[in-house]
């Protein structure tokens, strides 16, 4: 199982691929070391999977009846907005250009651990998505995690 944390500032090359830092590389399943899939986020960032995450979310979706219309809706957008990479041997992703545009991604992104994946953001799109306020951040924790 993947574990990651921490955040990691990055820089882009004018071919949009990005070295993942050792920590992250160091923290990939090795029956999955060099293939990732990188998803649009909900919000305006890009979520990366080691692949034997991955699969755990696609056998959720696919399973997902097509008979349905609310649930191929969500199979039809999701399965959209992933895209399979593999890292090369200087530990770079290549990361598509529709997908940084998504992230609105330049030449700098934030590499965020948040336990079984990765997000990707432009710094300061992230820092919107922050909780700043110790007050706010102290409620959430006791309201999700307390009990």
């Amino acid at each position: 199982m993947a574990f990651f944390t921490s955040e990691y500032e990055c820089k882009l090359d004018t071919k949009g691929r990005i070295v993942l830092p050792a920590k992250i590389k160091a923290n990939l399943p090795e029956v999955s070391t060099n293939e990732l899939v990188i998803r649009r986020g909900f919000e305006p960032n890009l979520i990366l999977y080691p692949m034997v995450e991955y699969k755990k979310m696609h056998h959720k979706i696919s399973s997902l009846s097509e008979f349905n219309p609310e649930q191929r809706k969500l199979k039809r957008t999701f399965f959209r907005s992933i895209t399979q990479v593999e890292l090369d041997n200087a530990n770079r992703i290549n990361v598509p250009r529709q997908m940084l545009a998504h992230a609105r991604i330049g030449k700098e992104a934030l590499l965020i651990g948040t336990g079984s994946y990765i997000e990707m953001w432009n710094p300061e799109v992230f820092d919107r998505h922050m909780i700043n306020d110790a007050d706010e951040y102290s409620a959430l924790a006791q309201k999700f995690l307390d009990g």
